[in-house]
């Protein structure tokens, strides 16, 4: 790809990434990560490749705006539109489109060509490990939602059957299972080499908070008159 056509490209991107949990340097996390993993493929379409990862999540803000509304599908077609309007062929947009699209999981679309399973992988890599666990936090926050919830005897749950979302919740919902659904085996083992991370700050924080509520209350109750 010729740097103007990449710096183009780059700019739209630029101008539409909003959220703290998908900024650019999730954008440029996912290039680099799918570059990686492109290394170990053949016949990769680089171009396609660097232009789907660029522009993957530019349908965020619509998403954030309208919950219905799957920001794959509407990035997918901001990003054909954009495209063609900008002289690149309707091949060229058409296979940007549909590795768009498909880079968020549903068992209804499912990546088909080799640069729409690379930005699948290269994206799900960036909720691996500790950057997972980061990003994770960074959105919770942004949606006002608790660390973790309490089971109804007041002893802290680990998140695996509640109903309300937590960082907890969110952990034992999706953190803790991407690591079985990659597509490539390069993705699969850069997602593998980040797992312990991820468990050790887990396991240590719900650590950390139960010991807090298991021995401060007893504390409390000590200077509690009754």
């Amino acid at each position: 790809m010729i740097k103007e056509k990449y710096d183009l490209i780059e700019r739209y991107m630029l101008s539409c990434m909003k959220d703290s949990a998908h900024d650019r340097e999730h954008v440029y996390r996912v290039l680099y990560n799918a570059l990686e993993i492109a290394g170990s493929e053949e016949n990769v379409d680089y171009d396609v490749l660097i232009c789907a990862c660029l522009l993957h999540d530019i349908g965020r803000r619509e998403q954030f705006d309208d919950p219905k509304l799957c920001h794959a599908r509407v990035g997918g077609d901001k990003a054909y539109r954009f495209l063609i309007s900008h002289g690149f062929s309707g091949d060229f947009a058409d296979k940007v489109r549909a590795c768009i699209k498909t880079h968020r999981f549903r068992k209804n679309s499912y990546p088909e060509s080799l640069e729409a399973k690379i930005l699948f992988d290269a994206d799900k890599v960036d909720v691996a490990g500790a950057i997972g666990i980061a990003r994770t936090l960074v959105y919770r926050g942004i949606a006002e939602e608790a660390l973790y919830s309490l089971n109804p005897d007041g002893t802290v749950s680990d998140g695996t059957n509640d109903a309300d979302p937590s960082f907890f919740q969110e952990y034992k919902y999706k953190l803790e299972n991407i690591y079985s659904g990659f597509i490539t085996k390069r993705g699969s083992e850069i997602a593998e080499n980040r797992r312990r991370h991820a468990v050790d700050f887990y396991e240590g924080m719900l650590e950390e908070v139960k010991e807090s509520y298991e021995k401060g209350e007893a504390r409390l109750n000590k200077h509690i008159e009754k």
